[in-house]
């Protein structure tokens, strides 16, 4: 029996930004470039496609009727009931040649959110922090943000600028979510097949990353060992979540950007949205704190 298996065969020109709801055993996930958000019951169901009217990459629980959203004018509060949209803090809101791309809730319920050139202008997007209304940038002149995640006890955080190759880490405060040193390498991509794109770390240490036109994603150790490879049936495998009422699985996003008529019929299954039968030891994501 193979270990991946199609969850949604809805195609996404870029899929991204998966995100397990453990109250509703939902997977929600975006199309960025068509503005929508998809929604799916993890233990079967029917697939609901939510037109957002812009670009958007990430979502988060706020609480049982809200979600917050992250698109190209900024961070967003989504009525759960009626799929009503209120900006809540503008991010480049004036500056049309960006979006948001990756973003992930730190443990104390703050959100570290990604942008990037609409055409990935290089040094065009930057990683903000945003907890209880306040938002900061902690890096600029990046080009496509990605790999935002964090350690279960939230003493450590890691992102990537994909266009660099290297995916970095940083110390963090548990309390607030910000770093409190120098970010380091804490894996070398450079010489590998492929570009790091979205990670996830479950309890015990171990990141997952999709790697896109790499056809995998791989798992490495809290010392930046790899550990496995898993080998997707997807040239550009995109973002993780971990899924399921134990969060034990891993769902996969992937997209089809940037593949001509030719390349997609080699790839297919390109933009579907697949479940690993893998075990992890996953961790269900953190509530974000608007206020």
């Amino acid at each position: 029996m193979s270990e991946v298996s199609v969850f949604s065969d809805h195609i996404c020109q870029l899929g991204e930004g998966p995100s397990y709801d453990p109250t509703t055993d939902a997977l929600f996930w975006f199309d960025i470039v068509n503005g929508q958000l998809l929604e799916k019951p993890v233990a079967g169901g029917a697939l609901k496609i939510h037109e957002l009217g812009q670009m958007a990459s990430a979502i988060a629980i706020i609480d049982d009727q809200r979600q917050l959203i992250a698109t190209e004018t900024g961070l967003h509060v989504r009525d759960v009931a009626t799929g009503t949209m209120t900006l809540h803090t503008p991010i480049e809101a004036d500056n049309p040649l960006t979006r948001s791309n990756d973003s992930r809730v730190h443990p104390c319920g703050a959100l570290w959110t990604g942008t990037m050139g609409k055409t990935e202008t290089k040094g065009a997007g930057s990683i903000y922090w945003f907890f209880k209304g306040e938002l900061r940038r902690l890096f600029s002149e990046i080009t496509v943000s990605n790999s935002i995640c964090f350690s279960d006890d939230g003493g450590l955080a890691y992102y990537t600028d994909t266009s660099t190759g290297l995916l970095m880490r940083v110390d963090c405060n548990p309390a607030t979510g910000l770093p409190t040193g120098e970010p380091k390498v804490f894996v070398d991509h450079r010489s590998s097949k492929g570009y790091v794109d979205g990670s996830i770390v479950d309890r015990d240490g171990v990141l997952w990353n999709a790697v896109w036109g790499g056809k995998t994603v791989k798992a490495y150790s809290p010392d930046g060992t790899l550990l496995r490879s898993v080998a997707m049936p997807v040239t550009q495998p995109s973002c993780p979540a971990f899924v399921g009422k134990n969060a034990d699985r891993l769902a996969v996003t992937s997209a089809w950007k940037g593949k001509d008529e030719k390349q997609r019929q080699l790839d297919p299954q390109a933009g579907m949205t697949f479940l690993l039968d893998i075990k992890v030891n996953g961790r269900f994501e953190p509530r974000v704190l608007i206020t």
